[in-house]
């Protein structure tokens, strides 16, 4: 054990580290595979958006649930078993994936797909700073990040130009997870556990007392980030398609798979700078890309589209990881977890309920007014960000 953790690590460590960076983003690819195809399946199964919405959304309630409960468990039984849990739930969503003729089979689908990233990021997350806590951070900060482009980009391409559309990326995603859980038997255990994993599962969501003003004014632009992302994974293909009128599984999928990959850029561009610097920034950026879009939108112009998810993605990467750097520093040793809890709820919900409410209101009044709505709304919580944190927040100490 002592090797895995050492300053200069080993063969053993590295291997880890390659294998949890890997899998870590195949998880992420493999909850973005499905939104190229919603549009697909909304005409396959005479699905409304309000339904489609709620798929997306069911993902992230049951990610959360599991991230709440399970999240934490890998540092009391070891990192192998929960990778391992989690790999199998990730082959058993594919295998729904594949089998889908119904809405309520995504909406399973989505559940255990929810399930099984809730364990993962966490899991393959500590896996990484286990084995390389120089690198550890900003391969974690990108993970999530690098899956949604690969996936997005990489559903958009075989719907539009491969065989069997509603099933090819999930075979091969599949195919990719058993890898995976065969490989795992060649990987070392990075930490050896300890007891009292029932007591881990508990749920612990608080904010210590410093925090609460700093998170109450980055609060608005965080829910705009993770609104914005919620509509561009759930709705934006479809966006595309009734906006411009170019219906290619591959432009939608590529729309979001811009706004995915430049937010990965952003990360490392941001990642030695001041945060409240690049907060402000990005929060402008997010401002400017959003407005882009709509004019792309209105202007039927998919070249809009591309360059304002693009500014908006390149916001949407800065805000998450300057968040944190902000407010988890404010937090006592052993008030992190509930702190990054509570901050994991709010995201979440920001990431689901409004695009499920997007998804309601948008057979009354059309996707594009939709989208018009749910912009202006995050450009008003953006500027309120901007407002509230340009003056008062102070940089802490610790970043």
């Amino acid at each position: 054990m002592t090797s895995l953790l050492s300053a200069s690590p080993s063969p053993a460590a590295f291997r880890m580290t390659v294998y949890s960076f890997i899998f870590a983003v195949l998880i992420s690819a493999t909850s973005s595979a499905p939104t190229p195809l919603y549009h697909l399946y909304q005409e396959l199964f005479h699905l409304s958006p309000a339904m489609i919405t709620f798929i997306f959304g069911s993902y992230a309630f049951a990610l959360l649930a599991a991230l709440l409960t399970l999240g934490g468990l890998s540092d009391y039984v070891g990192r192998r078993p929960l990778i391992l849990i989690a790999l199998l739930f990730n082959a058993a969503a594919l295998v729904i994936f594949l089998l889908a003729d119904s809405g309520g089979m995504l909406l399973a689908g989505r559940i255990v797909q929810g399930i099984a990233t809730g364990i993962a990021f966490p899991t393959f997350g500590a896996a990484i700073l286990d084995t390389d806590k120089r690198n550890g951070p900003i391969l974690n900060s990108i993970t999530a990040f690098l899956g949604l482009t690969i996936g997005t980009l990489a559903g958009g391409t075989l719907v539009a130009f491969a065989p069997e559309p509603t099933h090819l990326i999930y075979a091969i995603l599949f195919v990719a997870t058993i890898f995976g859980i065969i490989a795992l038997a060649f990987m070392p255990e990075t930490t050896a556990g300890r007891p009292g994993a029932l007591g881990a599962m508990r749920p612990r969501i608080s904010v210590p007392q410093r925090a609460w003003g700093p998170l109450i004014k980055v609060t608005p632009v965080n829910v705009a980030g993770w609104a914005l992302a919620g509509f561009y994974l759930s709705l934006m293909p479809t966006l595309v398609a009734v906006a411009t009128g170019i219906a290619s599984p591959f432009v939608g999928g590529a729309v979001v798979a811009t706004s995915m990959l430049s937010a990965t850029i952003s990360v490392f561009v941001s990642r030695t700078l001041a945060p409240r610097r690049v907060l402000f920034a990005a929060t402008s950026g997010l401002i400017t890309g959003v407005l882009i879009t709509l004019v792309g939108v209105e202007e039927q112009a998919v070249g809009l589209l591309f360059l304002g998810t693009a500014v908006a993605g390149l916001g949407l990467g800065s805000i998450f990881a300057n968040i944190l750097k902000i407010v988890m520093p404010l937090a006592e040793s052993h008030e992190r977890a509930g702190l990054f809890a509570a901050f994991l709820v709010e995201s979440y919900l920001a990431f689901a309920v409004p695009a499920i409410v997007a998804g309601l209101v948008a057979p009354a009044l059309g996707l594009s007014m939709t989208a018009y709505i749910y912009g202006a709304v995050i450009i008003l919580l953006a500027a309120i960000s901007i407002a509230a944190t340009r003056t008062s927040l102070v940089e802490s100490p610790a970043v």
